[in-house]
């Protein structure tokens, strides 16, 4: 059985990416399956440009078909804030910095329960609804082999209270209007069926199934 690696140590992603490729004849595998301690920096400027970075590099590191994602978070009252910097979303350090003891860095590392605070912070005082659209982009690699891409794209609004304890990132703030629940109140089917992520990796099959044949 041909082998995909998931290039991502995120394990919600992870989570995702393995049901929604279930079905498919392939084993996945993870960059921690692999012992693979491999840092891409993400400095695109578009989704696609850092999906691509990561693919290919991890690609041609282990040797295996490769997919990665990047996505985020785009808020209209916002002007598309957070968008690429959703993962690393956080008030400017202060000036001068303020170095804390066994930290070795300006500000400890940020939960998502801070960047979500964040963001609601920088929406006080704007008229709601809060517009926002999650976006995601898969790259699929294989090495020395061009990139190929798929895009994901889920709309809804911004709330100012969480709810749902599922999921992660944003999700718990991230109402789909239309079912009235936020996307962190989905089960893991109901939620890889409306997310754009899984809609990218839906739209990214037939570009997997036949790079994976070729290559296999």
């Amino acid at each position: 059985m041909n082998r995909l690696l998931i290039a991502t140590n995120n394990e919600g992603k992870i989570e995702e990416i393995r049901a929604l490729l279930d079905d498919l004849q392939v084993e996945l595998v993870t960059p921690a399956d692999l012992h693979l301690n491999l840092k891409v920096e993400e400095n695109g400027k578009t989704y696609a440009e850092n999906a691509t970075k990561k693919a290919v590099a991890f690609a041609q590191t282990s040797g295996l078909v490769s997919l990665a994602d990047d996505s985020g978070l785009e808020v209209d009252a916002l002007n598309g804030a957070p968008g690429l910097y959703s993962a690393r979303y956080s008030p400017p350090p202060p000036s001068p910095p303020i170095f804390f003891e066994n930290v070795g860095g300006v500000r400890g590392g940020l939960t998502d329960a801070d960047r979500r605070a964040y963001l609601l912070q920088n929406l006080k005082g704007k008229p709601r609804p809060w517009i926002a659209h999650f976006r995601a982009t898969i790259a699929i690699a294989a090495p020395n082999q061009d990139v190929q891409c798929a895009e994901g794209k889920c709309d809804g609004e911004i709330i100012p209270e969480e709810r749902g304890t599922g999921g992660f990132g944003y999700d718990p703030i991230f109402l789909i209007p239309e079912l009235g629940r936020t996307m962190a109140e989905l089960g893991m089917d109901e939620k890889n069926r409306l997310s754009h992520r899984a809609r990218a990796v839906t739209n990214a099959k037939p570009i997997l199934e036949r790079l994976l044949k070729s290559f296999g």
